[in-house]
């Protein structure tokens, strides 16, 4: 018999599809008749090993993903209307209100979750070098966050969604068990966090007359007692602290009025209260779905911290786009996507902001775990590895840094060659509707890289900003798991499109979800219109908020008269009915011979330059050029130079003229093969030793950069690249 009928014997009765017989094939050598040889046994052993390794290939091989819909059309005409689209998972014009019959409200979603896990863990903590703890369903709802809301009412707070409680902590159990006893007693969240501010601060606490903050350390109660000695915080009147804290605090807290309670010492007064209203407390009417669950501030990207936006959220909204985040995986006919109550989501990504916040509920909803990272985001990777989390919820920057550090391990060209013949093999597996992280390819090459992130990864999603394509589809293959891209904002509670699954193509952040309609509309300026296909990005739907607290002025700006909130991205419908992101409205600018220019799309393309880790790219109406503000990698800059016949510390290279030269020669060639215009491209540059980070004020929390911020920085470096002969 023939090697290829040998083949032909295994394969399973439904047959190989074409595109996995040709991909079987590019696996094997040209093999003529057997009869024809005369094999030694040498031969044999290798022709049997062939055999084995094709029986493992099929044995172990799963079945392909079944997508929930057809890919060429995963978004229909709204009306007949191109440019405004639903989801093709929807049956009519009808959008998505709620999955589950009995879950309206964040509070239902928990509730359910308590429901299908009961005792089983929920939460997860774990301390430097030990593995991670886990509170139960029950304690974090009957035993905690019950108690702990019961206690806030009897501190004065109202079970109304008018009372506003702040929460000023890094993500952490006590931060979610805050939230849920707000929720319990139909209180609103209003979460604070450190980048925001002074200013901004001050104007949260007094816009939203905050009296009581819940925070997790000493020093942000000691930042928040410095308003209300300054006299600048009338309303605040109580801090209750996760934390030990002490008898200075305590005492400074009394001499301006502000009582200082600790967490553990406000929930043991409850209990002692037995059956007294204390009890009675826990039984007042859970929120209805119309009523505010949580006002989002945040600052922003630019800088202008004295006026952040405030995003207002009803529970029903919230509960929305529970569904917008986790419909997508309901709607799927595989059981895979079901977020299942065995499944780990890892919490490191700010509590403050909504894409977090809709992950979390996500996993409570399904009785599912979430484990906190240690509060150090360099023990991050270590927290992965211990938690072995199913589900990484990401933003780019973190994958970029992933795909940067498997590139830079693999120096010589023959790796190189064997890497990427590999990750084709995998791609053409993803592309036939196969994902898997146990192919001979991923015990070869891939184990170590998966067993970086645990292991145990069955999905990742990333948002928040942009993706490279190449980074996408190389860690789609690499990872062995389902990895989503979404896009939204926090004016729409984090999200209006997500990827399909069976859909591995990139350069997409996928359809609209069931609970929203998207629209494109014309932006003159820019030359986009909308009957193009192309247009500022406009979402309608359950999912959108209300509008800014107390700021009719600022909701007008955002929400138009038919209720679209104007997003201020720019977007283009592809012929498959999935939406790309392809400008920014916002930040755009005029250079002074009057072309326009939008910063983000070109740092994006420059962050494919090998030796940049970071860039800002700045112009103005009265320049004729742009210029950049580059950080570079440290983990690849020195042997780049190196190559090219530079040697010195990072911080010598960053002030090496020759080095600026051959980092902006190859930012140019990056760039000139991204198509970018020559008016597009950066001029000069200044190298930068030190990161953008939240820390130093460059970053918002979303790691997205604070561009007025960077100017003012900067602002010595900009004027000398300017000071020079103009181009």
């Amino acid at each position: 018999m023939q090697l290829q009928e040998w083949l032909r014997s295994l394969r399973p009765s439904g047959g190989l599809r074409l595109l996995e017989a040709e991909e079987l094939r590019s696996l094997l050598p040209a093999l003529p008749s057997l009869s024809s040889l005369s094999l030694s046994s040498s031969s044999l052993l290798g022709l049997g090993a062939l055999a084995s390794l094709t029986a493992y290939w099929l044995v172990t091989r799963p079945r392909p993903i079944r997508p929930p819909c057809d890919l060429h059309a995963q978004s229909i005409p709204v009306q007949g209307d191109p440019s405004c689209r639903r989801s093709a998972l929807l049956n009519d014009e009808t959008l998505l209100d709620f999955y589950y019959e009995d879950t309206r409200t964040a509070y239902d979603m928990f509730q359910r979750g308590l429901r299908v896990a009961g005792t089983g863990p929920c939460l997860g903590y774990r301390r430097a070098g030990e593995p991670y703890q886990w509170i139960s369903y029950t304690e974090v709802s009957q035993d905690q966050a019950q108690v702990l809301g019961s206690g806030l009412l009897a501190k004065g707070c109202e079970p109304s969604p008018h009372q506003f409680i702040g929460i000023y902590a890094q993500n952490r159990p006590e931060w979610v068990i805050a939230e849920l006893a707000c929720y319990t007693f139909s209180m609103a969240v209003v979460p604070l966090y450190d980048t925001l501010g002074l200013e901004a601060m001050v104007h949260i606490l007094n816009l939203a007359e905050i009296s009581l903050v819940i925070c997790d350390r000493e020093e942000k109660a000691q930042s928040l007692l410095d308003n209300k000695e300054k006299g600048v915080t009338p309303k605040l009147s109580c801090l209750v602290l996760f934390n030990p804290f002490s008898v200075l605090l305590a005492e400074r807290g009394k001499k301006c009025s502000v009582e200082i309670l600790q967490l553990a010492e406000i929930m043991v007064r409850r209990m002692r209260g037995g059956t007294n209203c204390w009890f009675s407390h826990c039984y007042l009417p859970p929120p209805r779905p119309e009523d505010l669950a949580v006002v989002c501030f945040t600052s922003g990207t630019t800088g202008t911290h004295t006026y952040p936006v405030f995003s207002r959220e009803t529970h029903s909204i919230r509960e929305t786009n529970v569904t917008v985040k986790s419909g997508p995986f309901f709607l799927f006919p595989q059981g895979s996507f079901v977020i299942r109550q065995e499944d780990v989501s890892i919490s490191y990504l700010p509590l403050a902001h909504m894409f977090e916040r809709m992950i979390q509920v996500s996993m409570f909803c399904h009785g599912a775990r979430v484990g906190f990272y240690q509060g150090d985001i360099s023990l991050l990777m270590d927290d992965i590895k211990t938690l072995r989390p199913t589900f990484f919820p990401v933003v780019p920057r973190l994958l970029n840094r992933i795909y940067d550090k498997i590139m830079g391990s693999v120096t010589s060209p023959l790796r190189r060659a064997v890497l990427h013949y590999a990750v084709r093999r995998k791609q053409a597996e993803l592309s036939s509707g196969v994902v898997r992280n146990n192919s001979l390819w991923d015990r070869l090459l891939f184990n170590k890289i998966q067993a970086s992130l645990g292991g145990n990864l069955r999905f990742i999603l990333t948002a928040s900003a942009p993706i490279s394509p190449t980074v996408l589809s190389f860690l789609r293959a690499t990872l062995g798991c389902l990895i989503f891209e979404g896009y939204g904002q926090t004016e729409c509670t984090a999200g209006c499109t997500f990827s399909m699954p069976g859909d591995w193509t990139a350069g997409h952040v996928g359809a609209p979800l069931p609970c929203a309609v998207v629209k494109l509309a014309d932006i003159p300026d820019m030359n986009y219109y909308a009957k193009n296909g192309q247009g500022e990005i406009c979402i309608s739907g359950h999912s959108v908020f209300r509008g800014y607290l107390r700021d009719e002025a600022r909701t007008a700006e955002a929400l138009d008269s038919e209720g679209w909130l104007h997003t201020g991205d720019v977007g283009q419908w592809l012929p498959n009915g999935t939406l790309r992101i392809i400008d920014r409205k916002k930040h755009i600018f005029k250079l002074s011979q009057g072309e326009y220019i939008a910063p983000e799309k070109i740092e994006n393309v420059y962050m494919r330059s090998v030796p940049v880790l970071q860039v800002f790219v700045h112009g103005d109406s009265l320049q004729s050029y742009l210029i950049g503000i580059v950080v570079p990698d440290p983990e690849v800059f020195a042997e780049w130079a190196r190559e090219r016949g530079i040697v010195g510390s990072y911080e010598e290279l960053c002030q090496n003229p020759d080095v600026k030269k051959a980092v902006l020669e190859d930012m140019t060639a990056v760039g000139k093969e991204a198509g970018l215009k020559s008016f597009e491209q950066v001029k000069d540059l200044h190298l930068h030793p030190e990161m953008f980070s939240v820390s130093n004020g460059l970053l918002t929390p979303t790691l997205k950069s604070r561009r007025a911020d960077i100017r003012r920085f900067f602002h010595q470096q900009i004027s000398h690249m300017y000071s020079k002969t103009p181009i």
